[in-house]
């Protein structure tokens, strides 16, 4: 049954956004009463902590596995982008936002986990990329992993890049782009712009 909850209230909050969804929506959409979601659940935030985890867990399965079986790096950070879009295409109500806002407790710790997971994996990604020929080898791997991070993070900022401006779709491809073009050999090139025609037809 706590599995089923926080399925459920991760559908809702997606959806509809942390701060609208309450524990009698949840119960009433999954036909139970609000008491059984108290007994896994000692009061919304404990959800809320669950729900941001368990998705985040979800997310990194995906990545590694795109990772383990990508045929290069650039190869790879589009595919992620596509896996993180489709994650994405549920998301109406900006859920990092509102969590920074509502739960900021949370946000933080979730923020320093995607720093971590995603520091790690985007450093061997480049690293694979320097020594295939595809990056650059005056690269400083740990900075372009951060600065990676950082711009990633910063385009989900509405206030920055609103949205009746800019899609998401557009921000990723766009920012992935920028990232690529500043690291890439010749060689690392010619597999990008490949990818970028892919990307437009």
């Amino acid at each position: 049954m706590r599995e089923n909850i926080i399925h459920k209230a991760a559908e809702l909050f997606l959806t509809l956004g942390f701060k609208s969804v309450t524990m009698d929506d949840i119960a009433q959409e999954m036909g139970i009463s609000k008491k059984t979601i108290y007994v896994h659940f000692s009061n919304k935030t404990k959800l809320v902590e669950a729900v941001t985890f368990e998705l985040f867990e979800t997310i990194c399965d995906g990545i590694d596995g795109i990772c383990n079986a990508s045929n290069n790096p650039i190869e790879e950070l589009y595919d992620i982008k596509m896996f993180v879009m489709q994650h994405l295409k549920s998301e109406k109500s900006s859920p990092q936002f509102q969590l920074k806002k509502y739960y900021p407790k949370i946000y933080d710790i979730l923020k320093l986990k995607q720093f971590d997971k995603m520091h790690v994996s985007v450093k061997e990604s480049l690293q694979k990329g320097v020594d295939t020929g595809l990056f650059r080898t005056n690269i400083n791997v740990d900075f372009i992993s951060r600065m990676y991070f950082n711009g990633m993070t910063g385009i989900k900022d509405d206030s920055i890049f609103p949205k009746k401006i800019y899609t998401m779709d557009y921000l990723m491809e766009s920012y992935l782009e920028y990232h690529l073009r500043a690291i890439v050999t010749d060689k690392g090139l010619q597999i990008l712009n490949k990818f970028i025609i892919s990307n437009q037809s």
